[in-house]
């Protein structure tokens, strides 16, 4: 039986300013954006070439914007990745070479906290 991790929610402030910085700055797909009523509001957003999608909203979670850390994302080329988002107005770390990667980190403007990570070079 496959097991697949598909939807991660991301507590957000402002639904509409987070949709423009995943959509429009990060370069997320936008898959939905659906107001079921007063109190639900669901837009879901993936990565290219992710299996996982990001979801925020309205009446989806109790956890406070914000506070979600740890959410990673694996590249081919850190240093694209890099440019692709300094050049959409993303405030991005420098590139950091660790033994287990090379990294780029940012935060949504919640401070919710993001990873991207090149693999090292399989031996």
């Amino acid at each position: 039986m496959d097991w697949k991790l598909e939807l991660v929610i991301v507590p957000v402030s402002d639904v509409d300013r987070a949709r423009s910085f995943y959509a429009d700055q990060v370069g997320f797909h936008l898959d939905h954006d659906h107001t079921v009523n007063e109190q639900i509001r669901f837009v879901q957003l993936t990565p290219a070439g992710s299996g996982c999608s990001i979801a925020f909203g309205r009446g989806l979670t109790a956890a406070q914007p914000g506070s979600v850390e740890g959410l990673q994302m694996v590249v081919a080329d850190v240093e694209a990745a890099h440019k692709h988002l300094a050049g959409r107005g993303v405030p991005v770390s420098d590139v950091q070479d660790l033994a287990w990667g090379r990294f780029v980190y940012f935060n949504d403007p919640d401070g919710n906290k993001w990873a991207v990570q090149q693999l090292p070079a399989r031996p």
